[in-house]
């Protein structure tokens, strides 16, 4: 398909910035020879290394250092933080930071001014304590917004596990480690097609959510990723492989003639989507959130998407359920655009369940 973007092409790795005990990892070792070619240069901690982290020179090189730079490290903090919006808990990130671009991505308001994938070594402890913070839970009580039976654990909440999945086996790894797990699923986000991932075998353990927008605000957003049309005509193919697909209608970006650009992405769902795919799909619907700092780093090196994401005259101060201090669309508005939305999903798509919508 024209315009798409295999996972392996968005990589270009020159510099390995990595932690000497993550060297002495299997997995550390495995990143290593992903890429033979490139400079391997041992840093104290892969979160913040002096030049790409916190280095408003970056801004110039945005795209290039997610290209061209990777960060290799041991996850130092194992817990699982209660969620119970898109998934019951936050399993323990094996990566950070994404080698995609989208404009409004919140992962970056963390690092300043870069955010190149963090990949961290030390996998065989995080799918230990994952083993073991699921048996503690026992059988889920009953049924709630995350899932009927199974408790959820996002396995990607800093990163797109899509991409991961070309840098190191972390995500095959968690994929086949909730495979024998039958209370639990894992659950991930993407805005990228790897087709590798088909092969995993995830017998139903594995929930993978595509998000789509508009195409029109896609293209000028979702810098770097696929296209909505190539990860609509995926989601059959995934349900195939044995995985539940879910779909993110996210982010809901509000502007002229935005509800309309909806319906058409409604009525292609509808149409492109096989009844399999209809009978195990739900959906999140997430408006817009952005970031003063976000804002002024965006102005360096893609203006042009600030023009539809900054919008104070819509937008107010919001702290998040993170503790950032947000904008998002004013709440009085935000409620009745948010339901407009909802009517149309019931009218076009009355098959796609809402699991929850903010």
């Amino acid at each position: 398909m024209r315009g798409t973007r295999a996972p392996r092409q968005l990589l270009d790795v020159r510099t390995i910035y990595a932690e000497p005990a993550a060297l002495e990892l299997e997995r550390g070792r495995q990143v290593v020879e992903r890429w033979p070619g490139a400079e391997v240069v041992e840093v104290p901690s892969a979160q913040r290394v002096q030049g790409v982290h916190d280095d408003a020179a970056s801004v110039d090189r945005w795209v290039r250092t997610k290209t061209e730079v990777l960060a290799l490290g041991v996850r130092k903090t194992l817990t699982a933080r209660r969620n119970e919006r898109s998934a019951n808990w936050i399993a323990p990130s094996t990566a950070n930071g994404c080698a995609m671009a989208c404009a409004y991505c919140y992962v970056p308001r963390h690092k300043g001014y870069a955010n190149p994938i963090t990949v961290y070594a030390n996998i065989d402890q995080v799918v230990g304590y994952l083993q073991r913070h699921v048996a503690r839970q026992g059988a889920k009580p009953g049924p709630d917004q995350c899932d009927p039976a199974a408790w959820v654990y996002d396995i990607g909440e800093n990163s797109d596990a899509s991409v991961d999945a070309v840098v190191s086996d972390n995500v095959r790894d968690l994929v086949t480690a909730f495979r024998g797990m039958p209370t639990a699923k894992a659950s991930f986000a993407t805005k990228q097609v790897n087709r590798d991932l088909l092969d995993y075998d995830p017998q139903g353990r594995t929930r993978v959510r595509f998000s789509v927008m508009p195409h029109r605000m896609a293209r000028l957003l979702d810098v770097r990723t696929s296209p909505v049309a190539q990860r609509v005509a995926a989601v059959d193919d995934f349900v195939a492989a044995g995985y539940e697909v879910h779909l993110n209608l996210s982010p809901v970006v509000v502007h002229e003639g935005w509800l309309e650009e909806w319906a058409e992405l409604l009525e292609e769902l509808d149409d492109v989507l096989s009844p399999a795919a209809k009978a195990q799909a739900a959906a999140e619907v997430i408006l817009l959130t952005h970031n003063a700092g976000l804002h002024e780093v965006n102005l360096g090196w893609h203006p042009r998407g600030e023009e539809a994401i900054w919008r104070p005259d819509i937008q107010e101060a919001k702290r998040s359920q993170n503790g950032m201090e947000n904008v998002r669309y004013r709440a009085r508005w935000k409620k009745v655009w948010l339901q407009r939305l909802l009517d149309l999903m019931a009218e076009r798509t009355p098959w796609l369940t809402v699991r929850y919508a903010f």
